[in-house]
């Protein structure tokens, strides 16, 4: 029998990238739901009778019991996971199915690692935070701590051109990340920071070159240091392209009225302009993604820098192979890990580069001198 994968939230930009590279990859009976039959429409008939559309909101919890419960991996890409508990993952662990996510904010990454224990006892893979940022940001970033005898620093570097191939859903999470300080650890302390605070100028690889990045709230900060405990300093920073973007999302996040950035009609408001105004500024951008991963640290009694960048030309994609490319490794019995982990702890270098290869994902790595 084939195996039966569901995902939830599967016709938003995300989902569908998710399910095609479970298409491509494995030979996986897929089910993608929605909240209304009319996004079933565009379920492609190329996959050969494998990909099947359901009706489901998340708010139907006997519905989406049954569904979970018919399944032998969920994988769940219906965010914004600012506003999500962790019912989903709390179903999975009680039913014993495998569990997937494309979260990438610490207020549900919290909450779904405090589940940890009820899926070790329950034999359960739970692997939070995949797809590109966090998700392959997080596996380069591994890569980069064995290389040192110490690793000391992390620097992680996004950048987006124009909607990055993403729906609305993602214009919501931008904005939603400018509501609060958030704590970063800093020098082996935690401290507070301010969102879309202290812009720095990356020279990423061609096409992209030199661009701007500034401080953004990502789960990676709180679960890397935790992860790699002699690390003493996490950097996460985000920034757009074209560069007048940034300035834009800076006034949001700092000449706005905070009680104003925190209603929601005025994060539907700004999420939905955003996304108009991409639409047009794509044709001259594109839509892919660059990620610098930087680990500083103590190699050989010297401290030096181990710079990683991976490009794609479609940022929504690039997402999509994260989360599949795990996928496939979890449906194949490679990736057997009981509990709730974010991907850095439990994807090892040698599959992530098997998995990267596969999909033809090329990394540039190298060594920088202090």
């Amino acid at each position: 029998m084939k195996d039966r994968v569901l995902i939830l939230g599967g016709r938003g930009r995300i989902g569908s990238a998710v399910a095609n590279d479970i298409l491509t990859y494995t030979e996986a009976q897929i089910t993608i739901t929605g909240r209304s039959p009319e996004t079933g429409k565009a379920v492609s008939l190329s996959s050969g009778g494998r990909e099947q559309f359901l009706v489901l909101d998340l708010t139907e919890v006997d519905k989406l019991r049954e569904a979970i419960a018919q399944s032998d991996l969920v994988i769940h890409c219906a965010g914004p996971f600012h506003y999500r508990d962790t019912q989903v993952l709390e179903i999975c662990i009680e039913q014993g199915v495998n569990y997937l996510d494309v979260s990438d904010h610490r207020s549900y990454t919290n909450k779904a690692l405090n589940l940890h224990e009820k899926a070790v006892d329950a034999g359960v893979t739970a692997i939070i935070n995949t797809g590109i940022f966090p998700g392959i940001s997080n596996s380069l970033v591994r890569q980069g701590i064995e290389q040192f005898d110490v690793a000391e620093k992390i620097h992680l570097s996004y950048l987006v051109s124009g909607s990055g191939g993403a729906g609305v859903t993602v214009m919501r999470t931008t904005f939603l990340g400018l509501q609060h300080s958030f704590q970063a650890w800093i020098n082996g302390e935690w401290r507070l920071i301010q969102p879309y605070s202290d812009r720095e100028d990356i020279n990423f690889p061609q096409p992209f070159g030199v661009s701007g990045v500034y401080w953004f709230d990502m789960p990676e900060t709180i679960t890397l240091p935790y992860s790699f405990p002699t690390v003493k300093t996490v950097i996460t920073k985000f920034g757009s392209i074209p560069d007048f973007y940034n300035h834009l999302t800076w006034i949001a996040a700092h000449i706005f009225p905070k009680w104003l950035m925190q209603r929601r009609y005025m994060i539907e408001f700004l999420s939905h302009v955003s996304h108009s105004m991409t639409d047009f500024t794509n044709i001259f951008t594109g839509i892919g993604v660059a990620v610098r991963a930087e680990v500083t640290g103590k190699k050989d009694g010297e401290t030096v820098v181990y710079a990683s960048t991976l490009l794609h030309n479609n940022t929504a994609v690039a997402s999509g192979i994260g989360t599949g490319s795990i996928a496939k490794l979890l449906l194949e019995g490679k990736l057997k890990r009981p509990g709730v982990s974010p991907v850095e702890a439990v994807l090892t270098t040698e599959l992530f580069t098997q998995i990267m290869q596969e999909r033809q994902i090329q990394i540039n790595s190298q060594w920088v001198k202090l």
